[in-house]
């Protein structure tokens, strides 16, 4: 049986924002990772809290969404599952949650606070040069999204988005679980309607393959619709 500290230290080290970390650095930061299991339909963290940690996902999903007071409504900002994480700016600053996370199935996070993660720089310094890399890298990811919300229509933004969360299976792009029209809705800044005409005349025209628990892309999709 494994002990909490590997199992940490397995969870870490397939994380991407760490892809810059070698063994000893991962074996460093897990020694101060927190294990922890939240039920289904769980608020981790809501829209405007103080918090202090990185929340790294081992097993489950989890939505990432933010509120608009005004019309009552919520913005799907991302899904996530294993390997993916949220929160990270806290380890290095102390704002205000930007948005809340909610479990979607019953989920397994290991959450690394502040304190931890400056006594691991204190040991260790050049492991925050690796992490302002690996930060750097996922705000031009970021900038992409936003370049793709200002330039793209949303024909345009459904199909990035879809090739975005799909994953390689055996030589097939694969969503799964599948998303439904409504959170692509969210995700894309869109009607509900909308999604569902240009997901059905994806499907119709053998684009995309819709099952039940997951969609396969079958072909490149056109460049407009």
């Amino acid at each position: 049986m494994q002990d909490a500290a590997s199992v940490t230290m397995n969870t870490i080290e397939h994380v991407p924002l760490f892809d810059e970390l070698n063994a000893d650095d991962i074996a460093l930061l897990s020694r101060y990772g927190i294990e922890r299991k939240y039920r289904k339909h769980t608020i981790v963290v809501s829209e405007g809290d103080c918090s202090d940690s990185l929340y790294i996902i081992k097993a489950g999903r989890i939505k990432v969404f933010a509120s608009e007071e005004e019309n009552s409504k919520d913005v799907t900002l991302s899904t996530q599952g294993p390997g993916e994480f949220f929160g990270e700016l806290a380890l290095i600053d102390e704002p205000e949650r930007s948005a809340s996370v909610v479990t979607l199935e019953d989920s397994v996070l290991v959450m690394v606070t502040r304190p931890g993660f400056s006594r691991c720089i204190a040991e260790h310094s050049e492991l925050s040069i690796k992490f302002m890399r690996s930060l750097v890298k996922r705000i031009r990811s970021l900038t992409l999204t936003v370049k793709n919300l200002a330039l793209l229509d949303v024909y345009g933004r459904i199909t990035r988005l879809l090739l975005e969360l799909a994953d390689d299976t055996d030589g097939s792009l694969v969503i799964e679980p599948r998303v439904t029209h409504g959170d692509i809705a969210k995700m894309v800044g869109s009607s509900r309607e909308m999604v569902s005409r240009i997901m059905k005349d994806l499907a119709n025209g053998g684009y995309i393959l819709v099952e039940q628990k997951r969609i396969l892309i079958q072909a490149k999709f056109p460049a407009h619709w």
